[in-house]
Parts: structure tokens; C-alpha cells; sequence
């Protein structure tokens, strides 16, 4: 990995406001989707350009797994976080994925800690409406950057990959920010254990679990870390080369 110091804070628009109408949440049979009202927007840091914020979504394990996407040190989260931003330029996702730098995604790693997060709980107790395959909840906006580790968002990793489901378009610019996001055990299972891959009416019920891309090579490409990012101080960065190459997610 290589230290880039002009990788500093990006600019997230709208993320401190609450925004009108309302954010509808939908369990997709493959993910818990957030999808979010225009207004918000990531620019800076490096970016291409400003590119306007769509949804986020989740990726988790089992009962007893973590489901993380990334890993570092070979260490995978319980969970991670996507906030999926599209470029302005464009005038709709098809026309994104066609450009290498077509999308933001900016991730979060998801840990476990003692007490709810109070934040996240604007998506956690919605959670139950959604249950099923098909299922969508209305949210009430709320400031986005509450759910973020906003004290370290200089801390972050970036390199030039693909989306994680299919079609797994390599057009994404992902920023991995190196502080997690913290909930609570119980928040946790409500997406282990009570979101299901199938519809409603399903004659077997499946839970949804373990929806994270397996981890693929770099194929070359760079990782830079910002200029704040502490993993590469100290005696960390001398096991870099060897661990932190798993992070790339392009295929």
C-alpha cells in the first residue's frame, strides 16, 4: 500500500441535514437497501468529480460468522456497510457502470459493542416490516452522517475495483474508511436471524446469511491510504504487503 497525502476528508454534502419526503427501506432477497431521497452528494478526496448518493446496504454473516466484505489483516467485521454514490454526470446506473469510475461507494466496517446505537436504530427497528423478499418500510429521513464514525473520516483506504453483487462492473472508486461503525449485539442479530432471502408466502423459509463477495486478488492495483490513516504507521506497515492485499474486491 502506498500513503497518498493529498487523500484528505471527502466533502459529504447533505449528509448533516435531514432531508424531505421519505427513504424507503427493502429487503431485496440479497441485501437490506436503504434507498435515500436526492439531496446528498460526495465530492473531493481525491474523486472524479461530485457524485450523488442512491442507497446503502448491508453485508453480514451467520450466528456465528462475520460477514465483512473487506478484511484487514485477514480480519473480517461482523458486518459492513455500503453507501452507494453515482456520478453526476451520468443520467442513470446503466450509463455509470459503463465508466470505470462510474461509482463511489464508500464502506464501513460494522463491530459489536455494549450498548445499541441509538443512530442506527432508524434502520434497526425498521427491520422487522422487511422480514421477507420483497418487503419495503418507510424511513424518516435523519442525518446521515449520524450513523458515520465522523470524528475519523480522514481515516480511510482507497482503490479502484468492481461492485460485489452481479454484474460486478469494475466501475467503482471505493473509499474503505478505517474506524468502524458500532451496534449492539441485539441490533446485530435482527439482521442474522430475522431477515429472510424468501417471499412471505414461501413454502421453506430461508434465512439471509453470509451475503459477502469471498475476497479476490488485487491483480496489480494500487492501494493508497489516506494521508490520515493509521494502519501504516509503526510496526504495521511492515506486514502490510503481505496481509493487507486482500482488500481489493474487483474480480
Amino acid at each position: 500500500m502506498t500513503r497518498n497525502e493529498s487523500l484528505d476528508s471527502l466533502h459529504l454534502e447533505g449528509f448533516d441535514a435531514i432531508q424531505t419526503g421519505h427513504w424507503t427501506l427493502e429487503n431485496d432477497g440479497h441485501s437490506v437497501v436503504l434507498q435515500v431521497s436526492s439531496g446528498m452528494s460526495v465530492s473531493g478526496g481525491g474523486l472524479p468529480g461530485v457524485y450523488h448518493t442512491m442507497q446503502l446496504h448491508f453485508h453480514w454473516g451467520g450466528p456465528a460468522t462475520n460477514g465483512s466484505e473487506h478484511t484487514v489483516h485477514g480480519r473480517r467485521y461482523p458486518m459492513e456497510m455500503h453507501i452507494v454514490n453515482m456520478k453526476s454526470i451520468h443520467p442513470n446506473l446503466t450509463a455509470a457502470l459503463d465508466d470505470p469510475t462510474g461509482l463511489a461507494v464508500l464502506g464501513f466496517f460494522i463491530d459489536v459493542a455494549y450498548a445499541d446505537n441509538v443512530h442506527f436504530g432508524h434502520i434497526s427497528q425498521k427491520l422487522s416490516s422487511v422480514s421477507y423478499k420483497g418487503q419495503t418500510a418507510k424511513v424518516k429521513p435523519f442525518p446521515l452522517m449520524s450513523l458515520l464514525p465522523k470524528h475519523n473520516m480522514s481515516q480511510y483506504f482507497r482503490y479502484y475495483g468492481s461492485l460485489t453483487t452481479p454484474p460486478c462492473s469494475q466501475a467503482v472508486i471505493w473509499t474503505l474508511y478505517e474506524v468502524p461503525i458500532y451496534i449492539s449485539w441485539s441490533q446485530l442479530v435482527q439482521f442474522t436471524w430475522q431477515i429472510f432471502s424468501t417471499e412471505v408466502d414461501a413454502e421453506q423459509v430461508t434465512p439471509l446469511q453470509n451475503n459477502f463477495r469471498h475476497i479476490h486478488p488485487t491483480f496489480s492495483r494500487i492501494i493508497s491510504v489516506s494521508k490520515d490513516a493509521k494502519l501504516l504507521t509503526g510496526a504495521a506497515s511492515k506486514k502490510l504487503c503481505c496481509c493487507f492485499f486482500l482488500i481489493s474486491r474487483a474480480p
